[in-house]
């Protein structure tokens, strides 16, 4: 697995709005780190995907609204 290019793609897809392909990616890499018992690997899927829920948050999530209020 090439982590690094998955990750790429993950950040790509969160880019472009496309939330769902993004989490997919990034949890398919973190059960393959699991699955490799490689934890450093899990940590950093497990960041790419707080990454991707967090944009969610900022663009969906009642503080968005919030801000888009204040900017008005």
């Amino acid at each position: 697995m090439d982590m690094d290019a998955q990750a790429d793609e993950v950040k790509s897809f969160t880019q472009k709005g496309n939330y769902h392909a993004a989490l997919n990616i990034a949890l398919s890499g973190l059960n393959a780190c699991r699955r490799d018992d490689d934890q450093a690997g899990v940590d950093r899927f497990l960041g790419l995907m707080q990454n991707v829920l967090d944009t969610l948050a900022l663009e969906f999530g009642s503080a968005a609204d919030k801000a888009r209020e204040k900017d008005a």
